[in-house]
C-alpha cells in the first residue's frame, strides 16, 4: 500500500507546466514587505477620472505609472542579473499579470502583457494600451506568446527546466533577440504587478520568477474599508496593501525606501501627482 492515495493530474495550463519547470529548492535572495496605503483620495480620483474622460481607469494603471516613476528616481533597482553581475536597464518596462478564462472557470491560465517607458506617458495612454494589449492577450490573438503558449504545452516535464534555463540564458546572459524563434522581446519588463484584490485577497506574496530576470513583484491587494485615525480622531477610511517581493541581489533596504516613498506620495495624493483632470464630462462607453 503506497503512503499517499494519489491521482496524476494530466490536464495542465501551459502556465502551471511552466511553474514546475521554473522552481526547483527554495533557496533564494527573496525578500518580503509590506505596505499601508491610504486610498481615500485615489478612488475618488479614479472615479472622477472615469467619468470625465470615459476611460475604465484603476488601481493598476497608477501603480504601474508611480511605479515606473519610483524606477526612474531610483535606477539602480531597474536592473537585472547578468554573468552574476549587475546590469542598470536603460528602458523601463512594467509587466501586468493576465487571468485567461477563455477555457472555462475550471482550466484557468496566466498569462500577461508589459508596457514600456510607462513613466513617460499619460493615465490616458497607459489605460488604451493596456486595454488594447490585454484584448489580445485574453483573445489569443497575440502571436508571440500564443507560439510560446503552444509550445510549452508539447515540451515533455523532465525537459521543462532545462528548456526555461536554456531561454533565460540565451536571452538575458547573452542578450540575444530571440524573436525570429517566436519568443517577444524583453516580455517581462523591469517590474511585475498582479492585482490580487481582484481575487479578493487582501496580503499575498509573489515568488521571484528566476527565468524572466525581474528583481521587483509587487501583489496589490484589495481597497477595504478600516478604521483609521486622523489628528488624533477614529473614522472610516479606505486602505489598501502594496505586498512587494525583491531580489536582494539588487534591491536593499535603501532602495525599497525610495520607492515605497514614491508609491505613497502618488497613491495618496493623486490629484497632484497624476494627470490634471479635465475641467467638463465628457461621457463616453467604459470599457467592460
Amino acid at each position: 500500500m503506497p503512503n499517499l492515495d494519489l491521482v496524476k493530474k494530466t490536464d495542465l495550463s501551459s502556465f502551471r507546466r511552466i511553474a514546475i519547470g521554473t522552481w526547483r529548492t527554495a533557496y533564494d535572495p527573496s525578500v518580503y514587505g509590506t505596505m499601508e496605503i491610504r486610498m481615500d483620495e485615489a478612488t475618488r480620483y479614479i472615479a472622477e477620472f472615469r467619468r470625465k474622460t470615459g476611460r475604465r481607469l484603476t488601481v493598476s494603471h497608477l501603480m504601474a505609472k508611480a511605479a515606473a516613476v519610483a524606477l526612474k528616481e531610483c535606477p539602480d533597482a531597474n536592473a537585472i542579473m547578468r554573468w552574476n553581475r549587475i546590469y542598470l536597464r536603460k528602458r523601463i518596462g512594467v509587466f501586468f499579470q493576465v487571468v485567461m478564462e477563455d477555457e472555462g472557470a475550471d482550466k484557468v491560465d496566466l498569462s500577461g502583457a508589459t508596457l514600456h517607458d510607462v513613466e513617460g506617458k499619460t493615465l490616458l495612454e497607459i489605460c488604451d494600451e493596456f486595454e488594447s494589449k490585454v484584448s489580445a492577450v485574453k483573445a489569443r490573438k497575440d502571436p508571440a506568446l500564443e507560439k510560446t503558449r503552444k509550445s510549452f504545452l508539447n515540451i515533455p516535464f523532465f525537459l521543462l527546466n532545462g528548456v526555461l534555463k536554456v531561454m533565460s540564458f540565451l536571452s538575458y546572459t547573452l542578450n540575444l533577440d530571440l524573436r525570429r524563434f517566436g519568443i517577444p522581446s524583453d516580455p517581462f519588463g523591469s517590474i511585475m504587478i498582479t492585482n490580487v484584490g481582484s481575487l479578493g485577497l487582501d496580503v499575498a506574496y509573489v515568488p521571484l520568477v528566476p527565468y524572466s530576470r525581474v528583481p521587483i513583484l509587487l501583489a496589490v491587494g484589495a481597497v477595504k474599508e478600516r478604521a483609521v485615525v486622523d489628528d488624533g480622531k477614529l473614522r472610516p477610511g479606505k486602505i489598501m496593501t502594496v505586498n512587494a517581493t525583491f531580489d536582494h541581489r539588487i534591491i536593499d533596504g535603501f532602495h525599497a525606501a525610495v520607492m515605497s516613498r514614491i508609491l505613497r506620495k502618488y497613491l495618496e495624493n493623486p490629484y497632484a501627482s497624476f494627470d490634471a483632470l479635465p475641467a467638463t464630462e465628457q461621457p463616453a462607453a467604459l470599457s467592460p
